[in-house]
Order: structure tokens, then C-alpha cells, then sequence
């Protein structure tokens, strides 16, 4: 039977009530596997210290390796219950497992840095898969921004027409947004890629541990520098969910582009089947639920965001049971960003275009009056004169319900004037960087794709990856 973590001085046993409060191994026993690599580094740095011996050392991995093993070929057989946290449920498994000397691997070491051991492990997973999943997303609207360079597509502001783009220019509008939030999670990760491990409570290890050693064994690139700030720093955790809430808002805003591209009103899109869902009362309806979920999510996600820096704002040096409420939130937000990217990236893959009535939509003149001004402008009328111009006979076509075309040329405007209302014309005259003329998304997209696939390839910095 294992000893209690910190029984020695107290005359009574902990009351129900303050065991449902204080217990958290119905959520952290995520932990687990974090938990057990950092212990299994721990003793071997310990054996390096001296203060293990070899065959200590070899009994410790064994037993902690054996209850990884168990958890990852069974999850459920880790408790929800029973134990404080997953740390306590770790050591009295490694106490059934292998006997007294699992005592010894506590030596020199707090449940205070090695929670935030663990934590800092987790996060450097999760950002990892954050990174990879949001990849596979830009990788595919990078595709299709490639397949439909010159699709045309009415652009918007104000939610009004504005002047027309193409659907490739628009997937590349998130391609970019995709790209800075990759930015984003890497360097949150090479900021806090540093191990608390040996920072003990909050002053330091009494073994002489090569810290520098421990970090490089966890994979991390550097020990922490101070002790007090080590075990109770949680700004990975900060920059994780700020990613996590920045990157949701670019999937918001797809995701609200793309419900009104498919509103019956519009019908410049369809959705795939599988990715749809229906009415109870309503036969023919088809609803976008995965995208109103996203956008839903966006909004919670700010809302863990607020919550963690309002739990973190006030703690004073060096750790507070407060941190015990700092995770919860992380976990719920890798679980909303893995489930929100998977549905996403087959989402846009199977979109079904109604290229005729996008092209019909985007050739409407009043996305293309701004050529008219143009094209005035070309022939030296200053543009502001040339914006009032066109304005005018644009305000005159509507009342006379006729188009710029059937009302013909002016005093002012020239037949050839009105030639450039063409939207053929209209896209291929962007042709600038980031400009919407087919060839120039085209080439965009080939180098977007490039960039993804090289980004693909670099592990991001520190990380490994999601943990089962």
C-alpha cells in the first residue's frame, strides 16, 4: 500500500465534500501519458544525480512504462475517481507495480513542477496537432483555389456587392489566414519551450539534477530560469488558447461566407451530403450545421480565452490550487479545434459550385460600374471626376431600369469606355500581386500549396503530436 502524498500532518482524513472539490482526476487523468514520460526522465536524471541506483532506476521505467502501456491499450481502465489526481493515481500504480521503491521517485521533485511539466508536454501536443490539422485544411483550400483560379465570384463589403473576384482568390483569402496562425502556434511553442523540471515547490531541487540534460531528454529546448516563475507560468496555456480562439475566428468567418453562399437566395455553393444535416419537420431541407457549430465554437472558444486569463491575472508567487482550474479549459478547446478542422477540410473539398450563377452574380454591373470609372480614368479624367460620372449614369440606368451598356455612350464616356464593363476584363486587369486575375491566382496557388507542403514537412517547434 502506497503512503499518502501528504497525510504526515494531519490528525484526520480529508471530509467527502473537500475530496469532491479538490479532486481532479476526472479530468486530468488526460495527463497520464505526459505524466509518466516526465517521470520516467526523472529518475533516470535522478540515477545521474546519485540518488538512484542503476537497478532503482530499471524497476522505476519498467513499472511506470508498464502502466502507460495499460493506459493507452485500455483508457478507460485509468479511474475517474478515487485518487486526488492523476499524479497520486500514477506513484500508488507504480507502489502496486513495483513496490517501496517507487517512493524514491519523488525524491528532489513537487507535484508543482510536475504538473507543469506535464502541462507544458501536453500543450507542446496539442499545438502540434493544431498546426498539422489547420495545414490539411489550407492544403486543400489551396487546391481548390487552384482548380477554380478563374472561377468568378461576386466579392463583397459591407455584405453588398462590391466588384467581382474569383472562388480560387477567395480560398486563398483563408489560405493566408490559415498560414498566420501556423505562424502563430510555432512561435508560442519556441517561447515556451522550456522544462519546469527541477524547479521543485517553487525554489529549486535539493539533487544536484543537470537540468539542462532533463530538458533535451523531454525534448524541450531549454530548462526554465527561475524556479518561482517555472511552477506557476502558465502563458503557454494563454498563447495556446489565444491561437486556438484567433484561428476559430478565421474558421468563423469561412464558415459564415460560406453559409450565405449557400442560402437559397444565393445558391452559389452546395454542400456535401455527408457534411449536412435535415429537418424533423421540414423534408426538403438541408442545413449547415457544421458550419453554424464552428461558428458557435468561435464564440465559446473567446470565452476560455477570458476565463483563463481571469483565473491567471491574480495568483501570487509561486503556485495556487487556482491552477488546478487551468486545464479544463485547454483540453476542451484542443478537442473543439480537432473535430472543427476534420469536418472543415472535407467540407470544403466536397463543395459542389454553381459556376453559372456565381459567373451571372459577379457580371452584375454594379460590381463592375468601378471598371466604367476606370477606364475614364485611363483617358486622364482625374477619378474622382470619373467616380461622380459614372455615379450619376449609373443612378440614371436604374431609374430607367436599362444596363450602362443599353443607355450607351456620352458626352463623357466613350464606347470604348463601356467596353470595359466586362468581367473578363475586369479580373484579368487585377493582375498584381494578391491581385484576383485568374493567372495570378493561379500562380498564387501553386505557391501556397508549395509552402503548406514545406510546412507540412517541418515538425513544428517542440512539438510530437496528440497523446492517447
Amino acid at each position: 500500500m502506497s503512503p499518502s502524498l501528504w497525510g504526515g500532518r494531519f490528525s484526520a482524513p480529508p471530509a467527502e465534500v473537500l475530496k469532491r472539490f479538490n479532486d481532479s482526476l476526472s479530468f486530468d487523468r488526460a495527463l497520464l501519458a505526459e505524466d509518466v514520460a516526465g517521470s520516467v526522465a526523472w529518475a533516470r536524471a535522478l540515477e545521474k544525480a546519485g540518488a538512484l541506483t542503476p537497478a532503482e532506476t530499471k524497476k522505476l521505467v519498467r513499472g511506470l512504462e508498464t502502466i502507460a502501456r495499460r493506459a493507452a491499450e485500455d483508457p478507460e481502465s485509468v479511474p475517474r475517481g478515487g485518487h486526488e489526481d492523476v499524479h497520486s493515481y500514477v506513484e500508488t500504480t507504480l507502489f502496486a507495480t513495483v513496490g517501496e521503491v517507487a517512493g524514491k521517485l519523488h525524491t528532489g521533485r513537487s507535484r508543482n513542477d510536475q504538473v507543469a511539466t506535464d502541462l507544458r508536454l501536453w500543450l507542446k501536443g496539442a499545438i502540434a496537432e493544431a498546426r498539422g490539422d489547420l495545414l490539411g485544411l489550407a492544403a486543400m483550400l489551396a487546391s481548390r483555389a487552384g482548380e477554380e483560379a478563374a472561377t468568378p465570384l461576386p466579392g463583397y463589403t459591407h455584405l453588398k456587392r462590391a466588384e467581382p473576384v474569383t472562388f480560387g482568390h477567395w480560398c486563398l483569402a483563408y489560405v493566408e489566414m490559415l498560414l498566420r496562425d501556423a505562424d502563430r502556434l510555432d512561435a508560442a511553442l519556441k517561447r515556451g519551450d522550456e522544462c519546469p523540471l527541477g524547479a521543485g515547490a517553487l525554489s529549486g531541487t535539493p539533487v544536484a539534477i543537470d537540468r539542462e540534460a532533463l530538458a533535451r531528454s523531454l525534448s524541450f529546448a531549454r530548462p526554465t530560469a527561475n524556479s518561482l516563475d517555472a511552477v506557476s507560468d502558465r502563458d503557454l496555456g494563454a498563447d495556446y488558447l489565444y491561437g486556438a480562439a484567433l484561428l476559430l475566428g478565421h474558421l468563423s468567418r469561412m464558415a459564415e461566407d460560406l453559409i450565405f453562399f449557400q442560402t437559397d437566395e444565393c445558391r452559389f455553393v452546395e454542400l456535401p451530403d455527408a457534411l449536412s444535416t435535415g429537418s424533423s419537420r421540414m423534408p426538403q431541407k438541408k442545413n449547415p450545421d457544421v458550419l453554424e457549430l464552428v461558428r458557435g465554437h468561435a464564440g465559446r472558444a473567446i470565452g476560455e480565452l477570458t476565463g483563463f486569463l481571469a483565473l491567471t491575472k491574480g495568483i501570487p508567487l509561486a503556485y495556487d490550487k487556482d491552477l488546478q482550474l487551468d486545464k479544463e479549459p485547454l483540453f476542451r478547446t484542443r478537442e473543439t479545434l480537432a473535430l472543427a478542422l476534420a469536418a472543415l477540410s472535407p467540407l470544403v473539398g466536397g463543395l459542389k459550385l454553381h459556376r453559372e450563377r456565381m459567373a451571372e452574380a459577379a457580371a452584375d454591373e454594379r460590381l463592375l460600374a468601378t471598371a466604367l470609372a476606370d477606364a475614364l480614368a485611363r483617358r486622364g479624367i482625374p477619378f474622382r471626376t470619373a467616380h461622380e460620372i459614372v455615379g450619376k449614369r449609373f443612378a440614371e440606368a436604374e431609374r430607367a431600369g436599362r444596363s450602362l451598356r443599353d443607355l450607351g455612350p456620352t458626352d463623357e464616356i466613350t464606347e470604348e469606355d463601356l467596353d470595359a464593363v466586362d468581367l473578363e476584363r475586369v479580373l484579368a486587369r487585377r493582375d498584381v500581386v494578391g491581385g484576383t486575375a485568374p493567372r495570378r491566382v493561379a500562380r498564387a496557388a501553386r505557391a501556397a500549396s508549395a509552402r503548406i507542403a514545406r510546412l507540412a514537412r517541418e515538425t513544428a517547434p517542440g512539438g510530437k503530436g496528440r497523446n492517447r
